[in-house]
């Protein structure tokens, strides 16, 4: 790992053992992008890449020279208003209401490490440190490592506005990922306006790509979606106060004959979970420019002197790999260097939400009698979902009420607490502390707390209104209901939930110049009350939760190292959902639950095996009156939560292959190999019964091709070099003659787990 400055051809290169990363500075001063992908020898001039060339009908930069057009340039930085006609990278709006500007360099540092951001989630470098041993017992701690990355911040200066530009660069050694990030400084008395402020922009030198993004909406959030890039603009995006389930912070650039095992793909992701743009611009020379970062509409932030602004994180991945190859880093990435906390590395407990068992129906015995139910079952957590708070009998009242309903429990959210542990279970709560119903006693008392235009109408969205985080008397107010009610009874788990979009945005405590901050300072204060409550009771495990997945982003994980992936529980449904967003997190960040039949959202009737195959694959649990059960689904429910306890570290920090896509056929596949390459579990879902089928193999992924593998279902001996060259056999046993059950493996909706062992190596 090492950041390179070449200072004859003011040329800097970044690089490790797996990516290359170079750019220099310009003849004009500004930043020119050459090159990102896999590594390259280090040169003291990359200058051949530049490609500067007369093109007709451009605006040069140098009078007697048209080579020089930032038109055709390939930039890092890049502004609009001097040659580029591309979107640019920043907009700053001056006194004068001009939006030109020229950033040339002034300078750069390298250091060692990584430095954290001004109240934003980003990713760390660390290093586990053994501290102590205590009776055999070795106790260890995480200290930033200085070693496991560098840190590159190039200093570009605008000497008629007087703004600062810093754009940080980190590379890991053990990674092949760029971080990027900008900070925007004022250093003189004239005030200057951003209006754009991406976080990253990249130039690349052809448009030979395609490019995938994460679509949906709720109960179908993150389905993988594949075009070809075309000349303009290709875009995700989200201008709903959060990361939306409509599109995710993320899309790939990959070549057309990138598989999910082989060839070249650049991953782009944004650490924030506000709103967002991510795009391709291909502009007619076939030139990619990439931008990620804050929307840009209803976004404006005023900078006079001594201020700043810096942008969220965004993360550049390349994998040679193919689609697999890039979320192994994502994975691994976000799951130990942006997770944080006491949770980040352990496995997550099996627990049991009584919202689909009773919904706002409840009360203290039948909350209790699902509790020595579960109990007996042998899951370790329960959940105690909406209704516990204020008057809260349906959606209409009491958010913003956080004191609990002693109708509903008599003795308290402490005294269920105890009766629980009592059973030797851990407790757990749901909150939705961003909303507020007019019907509360918070409304009455503070009805300037909610997000409101003046003299217009107030949109609701399930009842509800949206409190303004970007005030910190708001967030302070929230904090302190909250660390009430968790210092009265010892919570071990939180479901943070979050059920609309924002209208309206408008604070009353903000002048008009300032609203234009409003959405961003949002962000910032939901970020704050996270931090704020994980420093007075670091052992909760918290997982964000956003009317299902509507705000699983990076930015989440950072708090909350898991997150409900969907309000959907339906396990067919749940195939495409867990697949799209195993594209860039790990299989320990997905909530996933067994839930009735028919099921709630689709009502589509499924076998208990076929759900809990799908939720294994995840943070598990049940969703579910277990006590409306036959003995017999007891029984299932017992042995899923004994295969789950087994097979528990294995199915949440494996590494994740996935091996046939639901968006393309009848059948879905996946699997997880253990780091030693000893153990893998792959699971095999088949949607609809053929007739009279042809045969199917599965080639699987991730195997030791020297080790021999026992093989349940098949119960066979097979060497990894055979699964994975071979494939696995999952011919269907029926040949369409089903007038006798076969071993409850044929019909539609049919799954199947198969464990393999190795039992002996070469």
């Amino acid at each position: 790992m090492a950041i390179i400055y070449h200072e004859k051809s003011q040329t800097f290169h970044l690089f490790n053992a797996e990516i290359s990363y170079v750019f220099t500075i310009l003849q004009n001063h500004q930043l020119g992008q050459l090159y990102f992908g896999k590594r390259i020898h280090d040169r003291e001039d990359f200058a051949y890449l530049l490609e500067l060339k007369a093109r007709p009908m451009s605006a040069c930069a140098f009078e007697g020279d048209r080579n020089f057009s930032l038109e055709h340039i390939k930039q890092e930085y890049p502004s609009y208003g001097t040659g580029d006609m591309r979107y640019p990278a920043f907009t700053i709006l001056q006194e004068n209401g001009s939006r030109i500007s020229d950033f040339v360099y002034s300078g750069h540092t390298i250091k060692n490490g990584k430095p954290a951001l001004d109240w934003l989630p980003a990713t760390y470098a660390e290093e586990c440190v053994l501290i102590s041993t205590c009776n055999r017992t070795e106790v260890y701690t995480y200290v930033e490592q200085e070693n496991e990355a560098e840190t590159l911040e190039v200093y570009l200066q605008d000497s008629v506005s007087g703004t600062k530009l810093i754009l940080r660069y980190t590379i890991f050694k053990d990674f092949p990922v760029i971080t990027r990030n900008v900070r925007f400084e004022q250093n003189v008395d004239t005030k200057v306006c951003l209006e754009r402020a991406m976080s990253l922009s990249l130039d690349l030198p052809d448009m030979n790509y395609e490019m995938i993004e994460l679509t949906g909406a709720w109960s179908r959030e993150r389905y993988v979606e594949t075009r070809k890039l075309a000349h303009g603009i290709q875009a995700v995006y989200s201008m709903r106060g959060c990361s939306s389930a409509n599109y995710n912070p993320f899309i790939a650039l990959k070549r057309p004959e990138t598989t999910e095992n082989s060839g070249e793909v650049i991953g782009f992701s944004l650490i924030y979970s506000g709103n967002f743009l991510a795009q391709a611009e291909v502009d007619t020379y076939n030139i990619t420019r990439v931008t990620i970062g804050i929307h840009p509409e209803n976004f404006s932030w005023q900078l006079e002197k001594g201020d700043s602004f810096e942008t969220p994180e965004a993360v550049m991945v390349y994998s040679k790999d193919g689609l697999n190859g890039m979320s192994h880093i994502f994975h691994r990435l976000y799951q130990s260097r942006l997770a944080r906390g006491k949770w980040r590395d352990l496995e997550r407990p099996i627990l049991i939400n009584n919202w689909e068992a009773t919904y706002f129906d409840f009360n203290e015995s039948k909350i209790l009698e699902i509790a020595e139910c579960a109990k007996q079952l042998g899951i370790e957590l329960f959940v105690l979902d909406d209704g516990w708070f204020g008057k809260r009998n349906d959606d209409t009242s009491s958010l913003g009420d956080w004191y609990v309903n002693l109708e509903k429990l008599p003795n308290g959210v402490s005294g269920l607490e105890k009766q629980i542990e009592k059973l030797g279970m851990k407790f757990g709560l749901w909150i939705e502390p961003e909303m507020i119903n007019k019907e509360s006693k918070l409304y009455k008392e503070h009805a300037d707390w909610v997000l409101n235009t003046p003299n217009r109408n107030m949109s609701h969205g399930r009842n509800q209104f949206v409190l303004d985080f970007s005030r910190e008397d708001v967030v302070d107010g929230i904090y302190d209901q909250l660390e009430n009610v968790f210092q009265d009874a010892p919570i071990s788990y939180v479901k943070w939930d979050m059920n609309r979009s924002m209208t309206e945005v408008y604070s009353q405590a903000a002048s008009p110049e300032e609203q234009g901050t409003i959405m961003h300072k949002y962000i910032l204060g939901v970020y704050r009350l996270y931090e704020k409550l994980i420093a007075r009771f670091p052992d909760i495990l918290f997982e964000s939760c956003a009317s299902g997945g509507s705000r699983f982003d990076p930015g989440m994980l950072y708090y909350a190292p898991q997150c409900w992936t969907s309000d959907d529980t339906d396990a067919v449904e749940r195939l495409k959902i867990q697949y799209g967003t195993s594209m860039v997190y790990p299989l320990s960040s997905m909530g996933a639950h067994v839930s009735a039949v028919p099921n709630h959202q689709l009502l589509r009737n499924t076998s208990l095996a076929m759900r809990g195959n799908v939720a294994y694959f995840g943070a598990f649990g049940y969703e579910l009156d277990i006590t409306k059960l036959k003995e017999e689904e007891k029984e299932v429910i017992k042995e899923q939560v004994a295969f789950m306890k087994q097979y528990r570290k294995l199915l949440q920090y494996g590494t994740f292959y996935r091996l046939s896509s639901p968006f393309e056929g009848n059948v879905t596949a996946w699997m997880v190999v253990d780091k030693e390459q000893k153990t893998a579990l792959v699971g095999y879902y088949r949607i609809l019964q053929r007739v009279n089928d042809a045969y199917h193999r599965i080639k699987l992924q991730g195997l030791n091709k020297d080790y021999c593998y026992y093989v349940t279902v098949l119960e066979e001996d097979i060497y990894g070099d055979e699964l994975m060259n071979i494939g696995l056999v999952v011919s269907d046993a029926s040949s369409g003659e089903n007038h006798e059950k076969y071993d409850g493996t044929n019909g539609d909706f049919q799954s199947r787990i198969y464990k393999l062992t190795a039992v002996c190596d070469e």
